[in-house]
């Protein structure tokens, strides 16, 4: 719990105290004041002393500041000071690329981050604008920011809490706490004291917290937390203090990209010596040393990876989720644990009638929700109300004990007033009974609302010429009031045998996790009758079971999240029962156990460790130990996702290694704490954007495959051909050429290439292994070496002996290893459509940009090849119509081999699979 303290007159808080655990005058005593409040002059002390009622925590990171960051990576510097090189040897082009490379990444990355720093003005947010308190006695209204320790406050229906406070009296008072506990129906509150030395959040029933609102009744508080001395300023200072962690692809990238700087830079340098120890020119081979290592540097490595991860959260967006962190994307794709809260999301956050239990006989109530479909059954058939006279009279008895409106608006079946009421309106509905006109006939006469101490909320009605009291509640107090029993359609008397089986039921219907509330009527010769101290002697009608149902997809979800390796947890504030029940009809609740936060808080962190791989579902959790069990997992080398729509989500939704907020009900917290929003709260779009995410990493993979290959064939060839004395096959100037055209649009289409099937049907990848795993790197091996000596080998070939520096012979050879390196490469780029399946299975015509940028590509060399003012800046000479097919010949060997490779290992797997 925050740090509550005690108030003294000169000093500002100095010991934490379990306010839950003191009496009303104690508390008062403690915090210096009465039950008329504070003078004003005093509130003006404290709120000197104590600071305003608001969340502030550390200044932000200054926008200058994140947008230099972006460009502080080893990565990005080099390829800065490549630019800076090119452009100083006359080669614009390139630097003008790596620049506009380097600012698009840089700014995207500034825009996610920039956007991210939003979740603590949410919190604000949230906070009352206002409050009613006693100042000298007398009811003010001050701005929430203006409470402070020790004020009393006054709480109305539709009220926001505006501070942590501990109730002085509560008068049918219920709060609404789902968004900090997670509990999904209102809470009744009492000004009683209570004696357990340990309670979670949602069981101190005395105690009020700020950012909760009103939904019945009234109440007098004190203030005993202010700002961040409270529940919510707790969840502030967590969620302020969680750092996010890098994403796996992130980490990977950044050592990728200091090994290829470092080792770009060490070649070039080696190269360059033994060019000019074997007599070329110092500034020749100064450049020509520049161009390998920006050759072997992937430039576009920044733009393929934010291009395709945009592209993909373009996709992402049809299937209705929104990404807010780009590099996260790729996050989903390697989940191996996905933490979800209950309420809101695997449940409707709608409380619906399942069970009936009335005239001995048990009915099922059909349909979830609040929209009025769905029949209602007896031993599997469907009842007709009229021929059901304890079932009509149960919910007409339900409807007009009743304050609950049940309407439509955008088209969409909603409730004004309590849940739990709601529900019964609903049956109602489903029973084909016209609620509304109902109320209008029966008009109600006399009220006794419910209350936390009789349990119960009982109304006088005109029914004909009579007057009829109904009553709803607990059903020990409603069976405790009655004498008599609605059976067949006559009034008998209630005997102790059937007061054990209605409780046998009742016990029945809770060990299912469904909430039970009995209904019962009278005959009333006046109402008069009707009082407080004067509701007994009535006849029992029947009890009714509800819940907050699942989600009707989910089940599917959860069923496709085990297919693809992922654990699907459940975590959430509300009762242990409950979440079991709702857990075991989803199918989370497997062979795993149950935890409960007050077993939570007793562990260390090393024993929450220990049962985290174990457990199924988490219960009565509170936002701190929601923060243990998912910096716990990842402890555990897993790959953590984080669902949640509430305010006591944020913290988590920041720490995991991705955070998955609700777009409809989440809070303004959850989705700015979050990397991705479900704009339909549905926890079905989650495997969508699972499977987007491994596509995603898949095509960053191919791009690396693709690139990482092509440069090694290219540097294969250079070294071998420089410690061979042959002359030197390619010119600084067609270095950056191949490097331009294959490291800017080849790349990039690879990098939009769609999904391979089968994808979710596959384990998360194993984070440790990077982004370039064994079998990347012996792809990137096999086929660097095949494509450096394809292309030395036809240099070779066509290289006259004694060939004479500069001369047509030598033009022709380089030009001709020019092209085969490029159609090579071309080729390669189709091997790399599919690392493991065969390419030519793949629709030709599937990756448009591909195909584009592979003409394009050819276009391009075409030009320099055969348009004149580009011969002698690139060293070319036209070729004969011969020379394209032996370049055609030579570079197809690529394809070929590395397909009928692809094809071998594919056999031999599953051949030695068989024998397995």
């Amino acid at each position: 719990m925050p740090s509550s303290k005690i108030v003294t007159s000169d000093s500002k808080p100095e010991k934490e105290v379990l306010w839950f655990k003191k009496s009303i005058t104690d508390t008062l005593k403690l915090n210096n004041t009465t039950s008329d409040g504070l003078s004003a002059q005093e509130a003006t002390n404290r709120l000197e002393k104590y600071g305003e009622n608001r969340i502030e925590l550390e200044e932000k990171t200054s926008p200058w500041k994140l947008l230099w960051e972006q460009f502080s990576s080893l990565l990005i510097v080099i390829l800065i000071v490549a630019a800076i090189i090119s452009a100083s040897i006359g080669q614009a082009v390139e630097a003008i690329a790596i620049i506009i490379i380097v600012i698009l990444a840089g700014f995207l990355g500034f825009i996610q981050e920039f956007q991210a720093g939003k979740a603590i003005d949410s919190l604000r947010k949230m906070a009352a604008p206002h409050a009613t308190v006693l100042r000298n006695g007398i009811e003010s209204i001050v701005f929430a920011h203006e409470v402070v320790p020790g004020d009393i406050v006054l709480l109305a229906t539709g009220d926001k809490i505006p501070a942590d406070c501990r109730l002085l009296e509560a008068k049918n008072l219920r709060i609404d706490e789902a968004a900090l506990t997670g509990e999904s129906l209102a809470v009744e509150k009492v000004d009683t004291t209570l004696e357990q030395d340990e309670l979670a959040l949602g069981d101190r029933i005395n105690m009020l917290y700020m950012g909760t609102s009103v939904t019945y009744g009234r109440g007098k508080a004190i203030v005993v937390g202010t700002g961040l001395n409270t529940e919510f300023g707790n969840i502030a200072k967590l969620l302020s203090t969680t750092e996010s962690r890098k994403t796996p692809l992130q980490e990977n990238l950044d050592q990728l990209g200091k090994k290829i700087g470092v080792f770009s830079i060490a070649l070039a340098a080696i190269m360059s010596i033994i060019g000019i120890f074997r007599g070329y020119e110092i500034i020749e081979m100064f450049v020509w040393g520049v161009a390998v290592a920006v050759a072997v540097i992937p430039e576009a490595l920044p733009a393929v990876v934010t291009i395709s991860i945009a592209l993909g959260v373009r996709r992402m967006v049809k299937r209705k989720a929104l990404i807010r962190k780009l590099p996260a994307v790729e996050t989903l794709g390697a989940t191996s644990i996905i933490c979800s809260d209950k309420t809101g999301t695997l449940t409707q956050d709608q409380m619906t009638i399942r069970k009936i239990f009335t005239g001995n006989t048990e009915y099922d109530v059909e349909g979830s929700g609040y929209t009025p479909e769905g029949n209602i059954t007896a031993d599997g058939k469907i009842v007709e109300i009229d021929k059901h006279t304890e079932l009509e009279k149960l919910l007409i008895a339900g409807n007009l004990c009743n304050d609950t409106i049940l309407k439509k608006e955008d088209g969409k079946w909603v409730i004004i007033g309590d849940p739990t009421e709601g529900a019964i309106v609903v049956a109602a509905a489903k029973a084909k009974l016209v609620v509304d006109e109902q109320r209008q006939i029966y008009p109600r006469l006399k009220e006794i609302p419910f209350s936390s101490e009789s349990k119960r909320m009982t109304t006088a009605h005109d029914i004909g010429d009579e007057h009829y009291a109904f009553s709803k509640g607990a059903v020990e107090v409603i069976l405790d009031s009655s004498s008599t029993i609605l059976l067949n359609g006559n009034v008998e008397e209630l005997t102790q045998e059937m007061r054990d089986k209605i409780l046998e039921n009742a016990t029945r219907f809770g060990e299912d996790a469904l909430r039970v509330l009995a209904v019962s009527q009278k005959k009333l010769n006046s109402l008069d009758e009707l009082d407080e101290n004067h509701q007994d002697g009535m006849t029992f009608i029947g009890i009714v079971g509800m819940i907050d149902p699942p989600r009707p997809e989910v089940k599917q979800a959860i069923n496709t999240c085990f297919a693809a390796g992922i654990k699907p947890i459940m975590i959430t504030g509300d009762h242990k029962i409950t979440a079991v029940a709702v857990a075991k009809e989803l199918g989370i609740k497997k062979d795993g156990g149950v935890v409960i936060g007050t077993e939570i808080e007793k562990m260390t962190d090393e024993e929450i460790e220990n049962v985290v791989d174990h457990t199924d579902v988490f219960a009565r959790i509170s936002p701190g130990h929601k923060l243990k069990i998912v910096s716990a997992l990842m402890k555990k080398g897993k790959i953590v996702a984080m669902t949640g729509d509430g305010v006591n989500d944020a913290p988590s939704l920041k720490k995991a290694d991705i955070g998955v907020a609700m777009g409809i009900k989440g809070t303004d917290v959850s989705r700015e704490a979050a990397d991705m929003i479900l704009t339909d709260d549905n926890f079905a779009s989650i495997v969508s954007a699972v499977e987007e995410g491994r596509n995603i990493f898949e095509n960053i993979r191919k791009y690396l495959v693709y690139l990482l290959s092509g440069n090694l064939g290219t540097v294969f060839a250079l070294v071998v051909a420089l410690f061979a004395s042959l002359p030197l096959p390619l010119e600084a100037v067609q270095i950056l050429f191949i490097n331009f055209i294959m490291d800017g649009l080849m790349a990039i289409a690879l990098g939009v290439e769609p999904g391979e099937d089968g994808v979710m049907n596959n384990k998360p990848r194993t984070v440790k292994e990077g982004i370039l795993n064994s079998y990347s790197l012996g792809f990137i091996f096999f086929v660097g070496v095949l494509i450096g000596a394809v292309t030395l080998g036809i240099f070779y070939a066509v290289l006259p002996e004694n060939v004479v520096a500069d001369s047509i012979e030598e033009k022709r050879a380089v030009t001709i290893f020019f092209a085969t390196l490029i159609v090579a490469r071309l080729w390669n780029a189709l091997n790399c459509r599919s690392l493991k399946g065969v390419s030519i299975r793949l629709n030709p015509f599937s990756n448009k940009a591909l195909f584009v940028s592979t003409l394009f590509s050819l276009a391009m060399t075409w030009i320099v090849i055969y348009v004149d003012i580009f011969n002698v800046p690139f060293h070319t000479i036209p070729l004969a119509a011969s020379d394209w097919w032996l370049i055609l010949g030579y570079s197809s060997l690529v394809y070929i081999v590395v397909e009928l490779w692809k094809l071998a290992k594919n056999t031999f797997m599953k051949t030695e699979g068989s024998a397995a």
